[in-house]
């Protein structure tokens, strides 16, 4: 039987049924779904790519080093964690953190979307290539989309690099991130001159 995510109402009503979701096989080896956290009237959702092992225990996305990094960075332009709602494209951990597989993405997406609609943010912050490639079906790749933002679904989507890449690249990397999210700062407080296509 499959449940139709349109109909559910709420965050916490939508976390209750990913908890139990079978539908690709992520679910055999994960230790729980990560579903999200953050405040549910968030006027940012930042969209990663997939939990790795450290979320997969504590059940909360971006508690690594990755996550360090990318609070770090949001309170430079003044956002706390508890300000934003944190997700994945994946909801449960690939084995050896491998990128997630399209069927796995596919068999997530429902939850994503509903996760859009339910929290209704101003803007959509898209982490790295499998988050950005998904919403904003493209199949260029993060270094040439980030930069801007899109106008999608009534809202901004701003893409930028994942962290994680961030920790490997360096400081120019980390300094393109500080770059777009400064560009989120500015749609928040409704300076659209900065924004293309403005």
């Amino acid at each position: 039987m499959t449940i139709d995510l349109t109909t559910v109402d709420s965050l916490d009503a939508l976390a209750i049924i990913a908890r139990d979701c079978t539908a690709c096989s992520l679910a055999e080896g994960r230790t729980q779904v990560v579903f999200g956290a953050g405040s549910p009237d968030a006027d940012v959702l930042i969209v990663g790519e997939a939990p790795g092992q450290q979320e997969d225990e504590q059940g909360i996305p971006f508690v690594g080093r990755s996550g360090q990094l990318l609070v770090k960075l949001l309170g430079e332009i003044d956002l706390a964690r508890d300000d934003v709602y944190i997700t994945n494209v994946a909801k449960c951990r690939p084995p050896g953190n491998r990128d997630p597989r399209p069927d796995e993405i596919d068999a997530c997406k429902g939850y994503l979307k509903r996760q859009i609609e339910l929290i209704d943010p101003k803007v959509v912050i898209t982490l790295g290539n499998f988050s950005t490639k998904l919403l904003l079906r493209t199949t260029t790749g993060i270094t040439r989309m980030r930069g801007r933002a899109y106008e999608w679904w009534g809202r901004f989507l701003v893409p930028t690099f994942h962290p994680a890449a961030a920790l490997r690249g360096g400081d120019k990397v980390t300094d393109d991130i500080r770059a777009d999210l400064a560009i989120v700062r500015n749609i928040i407080d409704g300076n659209l001159e900065y924004i293309d296509g403005h």
